[in-house]
């Protein structure tokens, strides 16, 4: 009976991992928006991302992200993550495994009567063998994003289709919506709602949200932060901190 408990236990937080693996998008928020960086200026960013439950923890510890704005209405993006996971049957494990890319295009700009659209594809690439923190395969993350703003109100959001190949897997698509108001020139809050589609065939929908926002130092280094709970399905709390500076 106890091995097949540990197997068991084994075997949900491998699944765990798979379903909390950090999906990274517009921090600190899972939901992104479709303005890319300013051409010939640059993002930086040094974070961490992580999720808790019950019985296992996982995240990056940290992860590094770049954009550029190559050409006007496109930002070039790389993000690699260092992983971590814990569960009190496994213990701690740490390792990096994929590599993230992407392209965010803005193909209609806002005017006083129209939001701003765009698209941002990122591909994750398997880059060093690591059976704890990715299954080898390649997922690709197809977007549609829109953003309106009014003075110190803007709000984004918009709908993502993951192709996400695996034993086990299943496509999956992610929704959701975010708005922020800048209290003042140093501190913008906000928060979002979304829905992620299951990714494994063990694994139902979820609902969730996260309350966060940026502090500004100074007009290059700012300070981002979210935090956020499960609503429907699953159990889990989640949090962004991180520092960018934009050059």
């Amino acid at each position: 009976m106890a091995i097949f408990i540990r197997k068991n236990a084994a075997i949900l937080c491998i699944l765990i991992l798979f379903f909390a693996q950090p999906v990274f998008a517009g921090p600190p928020f899972d939901t992104d928006d479709p303005e890319p960086v300013a051409f010939k200026h640059w993002e930086y960013y040094i974070s961490s991302v992580n999720t808790f439950q019950s019985r296992a923890w996982s995240g990056t510890s940290p992860h590094f992200e770049v954009n550029y704005g190559l050409v006007p209405n496109v930002q070039v993006h790389l993000l690699t993550p260092m992983n971590y996971s814990y569960s009190r049957d496994q213990g701690a494990n740490f390792g990096y495994a994929s590599t993230e890319f992407g392209i965010k295009y803005r193909f209609i700009k806002e005017t006083d009567n129209r939001p701003q659209i765009g698209t941002f594809p990122i591909v994750e690439i398997p880059t060093i063998k690591n059976n704890v923190f990715s299954n080898g395969k390649t997922q690709v993350y197809i977007p549609v994003w829109a953003q309106k703003s009014w003075g110190k109100l803007t709000t984004y959001g918009g709908v993502g289709y993951w192709i996400n190949p695996g034993a086990g897997n299943k496509n999956w698509i992610f929704s959701g919506w975010e708005i922020q108001y800048d209290i003042s020139p140093v501190v913008t809050l906000g928060g979002e709602l979304y829905h992620h589609s299951a990714d494994t065939v063990d694994h139902k929908s979820v609902t969730a949200f996260n309350l966060g926002g940026m502090i500004n130092a100074s007009a290059k280094t700012h300070f981002i932060f979210s935090a956020g709970h499960s609503i429907a399905n699953e159990n889990f709390f989640s949090s962004y901190v991180g520092v960018q500076w934009t050059i």
